[in-house]
C-alpha cells in the first residue's frame, strides 16, 4: 500500500478552520486532538510547529509527525472535513455545520532537490504569540516565509531562536512546494485529476455527524463508523486503511 516515493517519510500536517467562525475554530481543535491521539495510540511522535489561537479554539495548527510511513498513513487525510452537531456556542441549541481543511505533505530531506532561491521568498519576523514563557513578545523570534511565485505561506514560532524557526519554516516550505509541484504534474494524468478536484471548499472528503444521528463517513471510500467519539479519540485506522486500499484499486 505504501508505493508512493515519500510514503516512508515523516510528514507535516496542517489544519485550517473554514466556514463556521467560532464553531469552525473549535472543530480545528477537535481534529488536532484526534490526530495527536492517533499518533499517541500508534507510538508515533509529533511536534507542534505552529499554532494560531482564535476565539473558541484554533484558527490553524501545524504539527510534524515523525515515524515510519507517517506520510504514507496520513496523506489521504488531505481535504475538507465537515462537522455537523448541535453547537455548544449556540444558546438556541441549533444544528451547525462547520468545515476545516487538512493538508498533509512529506518532510523532504536536504538531499531532495526543491530549488528555492533567496530572491523567491520574502522573510518576515514577528513576535510570537500565545503561551510560551518569558521570551514571548520580547523578541521577534517568529518567522513567516512567503514563496512569491506560488503564494504559499508558512510560519514557525515554537522555538526561542529566530534562526531555528527559520530553519524549520524552510523545511515546511520545501515540503509544501514539493506537494505543489507534484500536484501540477498529477493534473496531467486524468486518473489523479479527479481526486485532486475533490480537495476544494465544499467538496468534503469526510463528514462527522453528531446530530441527529452519530456517524463518521468517508465520501471517497464509503467507509463509515457509528461511534463518533471513538473516532474523535484517535481511532481513524479504519479510514486510513480503507483509503489506501481505494487508492491502490484506482491506480491498477
Amino acid at each position: 500500500m505504501f508505493s508512493g516515493k515519500y510514503d516512508q517519510n515523516d510528514a507535516f500536517l496542517t489544519i485550517h478552520s473554514g466556514a463556521g467562525g467560532t464553531e469552525a475554530c473549535d472543530w480545528v481543535n477537535m481534529l488536532y486532538r484526534m490526530y495527536t491521539r492517533w499518533c499517541e495510540n500508534n507510538q508515533i511522535s509529533y511536534e507542534l510547529i505552529d499554532l494560531l489561537e482564535a476565539e473558541g479554539g484554533i484558527k490553524s495548527v501545524t504539527i510534524q509527525v515523525s515515524g515510519k510511513y507517517a506520510y504514507g498513513y496520513l496523506h489521504g487525510e488531505s481535504g475538507i472535513h465537515r462537522l455537523v452537531r448541535i453547537s455548544p456556542f449556540d444558546s438556541s441549541k441549533r444544528r451547525h455545520t462547520s468545515f476545516a481543511s487538512v493538508y498533509c505533505s512529506p518532510l523532504i530531506e536536504d538531499d531532495i532537490e526543491v530549488d528555492i532561491k533567496p530572491e523567491d521568498i520574502r522573510i518576515d519576523t514577528y513576535r510570537a504569540s500565545g503561551a510560551g514563557g518569558q521570551h514571548v513578545n520580547k523578541t521577534d523570534s517568529a518567522v513567516r516565509l512567503t514563496h512569491l511565485e506560488t503564494g504559499i505561506v508558512v510560519q514557525c514560532q515554537n522555538e526561542r531562536s529566530q534562526h531555528k524557526n527559520k530553519a524549520t519554516a524552510m523545511k515546511v516550505l520545501k515540503s509544501r512546494l514539493y506537494e505543489h509541484y507534484k500536484e501540477q504534474q498529477d493534473k496531467e494524468h486524468e486518473k489523479h485529476a479527479q481526486e485532486k478536484k475533490d480537495i476544494a471548499w465544499g467538496h468534503q472528503i469526510r463528514s462527522y455527524v453528531f446530530h441527529p444521528y452519530n456517524m463518521v463517513k468517508d465520501h471517497r471510500t464509503d467507509y463509515q463508523v457509528g461511534n463518533v467519539q471513538a473516532v474523535m479519540d484517535g481511532e481513524i485506522g479504519g479510514f486510513i486503511e480503507a483509503y489506501l486500499k481505494w487508492r491502490m484499486t484506482g491506480e491498477e
